[in-house]
């Protein structure tokens, strides 16, 4: 969603770096505890571990730290965490999917649904809101990596469903049950990719008033805030001129 990673770019410019990549790793731990919990601590044994590790490497997660979070679930000495997807209104009506991982339901309820209270949101039933997204996989490379009509040829063959070039990069969108398979097959051509993800992709995007919008961020930014919280996505675009005056 495009409003959430504008968004993610203006707290990383104006936040202070090193509480925030150490909430991010922390982040990052979890799910790749989590992840070599429920498979085998293997990466290429383990889809999920395996991009897991992807996502720490792309924010420049020590070696240490990756190696000692599968460590811990090997150990059994780890807690264990639920999955956990909210979901809920944002002032505007526009819509929002939380993802979790959590070793307290009742906790993480609680505070998920009073951000929500605060902002003049609304938490709502899951399945709510989540027939707006589009659940897919992405998986992006650098734009050196290949050619437009190499990545396009590359990703169909691959079992892709479609491929984005532009000067920024590649993005190719995959089906979930696909997901693995087909970054698996385009890391084997062009290399690790920048980012490989599943995430909730927007059918539709909605416009917000700049007053709207600052709401809307702050609710994002407390959730993603959260220690429980991994991932926050919404169907709102944030306009030109919020942009400049968050200094985006």
């Amino acid at each position: 969603m495009a409003g959430h990673s504008q968004f993610k770019n203006i707290m990383h410019k104006k936040g202070k770096q090193d509480a925030i990549r150490s909430k991010i790793f922390s982040k990052l731990a979890r799910e790749i505890t989590v992840a070599a919990k429920m498979g085998m601590p293997d990466p290429n044994m383990n889809p999920r571990l395996r991009l897991a590790i992807q996502a720490a490497r792309a924010e420049n997660m020590p070696k240490d730290n990756i190696e000692r979070a599968i460590k811990k679930a090997a150990g059994g000495d780890s807690e264990n965490y639920d999955e956990v997807r909210y979901e809920g209104y944002a002032p505007g009506g526009v819509a929002v999917i939380v993802e979790a991982l959590t070793d307290n339901r009742n906790r993480t309820a609680g505070e998920v649904r009073s951000f929500f209270t605060k902002s003049g949101g609304a938490l709502a039933e899951t399945g709510a809101v989540s027939f707006m997204f589009d659940h897919v996989g992405e998986i992006e490379f650098d734009a050196k990596a290949a050619s437009e009509d190499a990545m396009m040829e590359a990703a169909i063959e691959a079992g892709a469903d479609d491929a984005q070039s532009g000067a920024d990069g590649h993005v190719i969108t995959t089906s979930m049950e696909a997901f693995a398979e087909v970054a698996k097959t385009l890391e084997a051509k062009f290399g690790e990719p920048r980012k490989s993800k599943l995430v909730w992709r927007p059918q539709n995007t909605i416009g917000v008033d700049d007053e709207t919008g600052e709401k809307i961020l702050k609710l994002i930014g407390n959730l993603e805030d959260n220690d429980d919280v991994q991932n926050v996505f919404a169907n709102f675009e944030i306009s030109e001129s919020l942009m400049a005056k968050l200094g985006g």
